[in-house]
């Protein structure tokens, strides 16, 4: 049973969830950029459900707020699959957390993504080098969505994430849409798809031509070297798809790890972002006026705390 402790006097997790779940039943989505954040507990999570011997368990909090995550919100983005291919057992395990009529997002994992890796530890002999997987649309199919296949019913929408470009990768936006459009072409029919960049002189017409052929809709993402998301929203012809998708990930201007240093434990808003806001709310909007479905993740790094800055999206401020 939740005690007075499990929940901060400020956020009314019930009253809450309630707007988030009737927003869903409008087809429009909205959840956080992962789950796994102990600054939300006595908000969306009761910390007395991660109690052993009395004290909190951060492996049982790990292994099972998905759960809790889901009674609140109708939907997810799942980065983690970015760094890898999930196996088999990891996909049953995910997904018999969540009710039926959840929605995961997943980001394919970088080894489609990613055109040179990165000169990183984490690469080892593969920094700096070409990858030669960039696209590879047979391996994308056999290797993460055949896997997904059985849980179509749970996965909403398959996400492209592009990090930004060196001018040794692609010198122009013509040369990506070059390699995008035959990947597009052979994607496996049957689940949403979208694409997300980070190089702002990428936004062309060409790119958005190429989205649109192919029915795959640009993410609208708040990001540090991109436009703000009213002026993303208000470029011709980009919603590319018959749904919306928005990531808003950190404020412009701001590098990640200056977000996590200034933010974390991420337990509540710290820096409100009005042009992120406005962005959203205009998603919501237009979503309902043109009777789309819509997808809208929040990430922490944005003000501090996604389920606040949810909060004063849908109050209006």
């Amino acid at each position: 049973m939740d005690t007075l402790f499990d929940e901060t006097p400020e956020f009314d997790r019930y009253a809450f969830a309630a707007r988030i779940q009737a927003l869903a039943r409008r087809n429009i989505f909205m959840g956080g950029s992962s789950w796994k954040y102990e600054g939300w507990l006595g908000q969306v999570y009761t910390r007395s459900r991660y109690q052993t011997r009395g004290r909190f368990s951060k492996r049982l909090f790990d292994d099972t707020c998905l759960s809790e995550y889901a009674s609140i919100f109708p939907t997810v983005c799942g980065d983690f699959a970015f760094y890898q291919f999930p196996s088999d057992d990891f996909w049953r395990r995910l997904f018999a957390q969540v009710p039926a009529g959840f929605q995961f997002a997943f980001k394919a994992p970088e080894q489609i993504t990613c055109r040179i890796f990165p000169s990183h530890a984490r690469y080892g002999a593969q920094g700096g080098r070409e990858n030669e997987s960039f696209l590879d649309a047979d391996l994308l199919r056999e290797a993460f969505v055949r896997p997904l296949e059985k849980y179509r019913d749970k996965t909403a929408l398959l996400i492209f994430e592009f990090g930004a470009f060196s001018p040794r990768a692609f010198a122009r936006s013509a040369d990506f849409v070059d390699k995008l459009d035959p990947f597009l072409a052979k994607l496996p029919t049957g689940f949403r798809y979208s694409v997300e960049i980070r190089n702002p002189d990428f936004l062309t017409a060409d790119y958005f031509a190429c989205l649109r052929s192919h029915g795959v809709a640009h993410v609208y993402n708040a990001w540090t070297k991109m436009p703000q998301l009213p002026d993303q929203i208000a470029i011709p012809d980009s919603r590319t798809a018959d749904f919306l998708v928005t990531r808003a990930l950190l404020r412009q201007g701001r590098a990640y790890e200056e977000a996590v240093r200034e933010f974390a434990p991420y337990a509540e808003v710290r820096e409100p972002n009005p042009f992120a806001r406005q962005g959203i709310r205009e998603i919501l909007e237009i979503a309902q006026m043109e009777d789309r479905t819509a997808f809208v993740f929040i990430n922490n790094r944005l003000e501090g705390n996604a389920p606040g800055t949810m909060v004063s999206i849908l109050d209006g401020d």
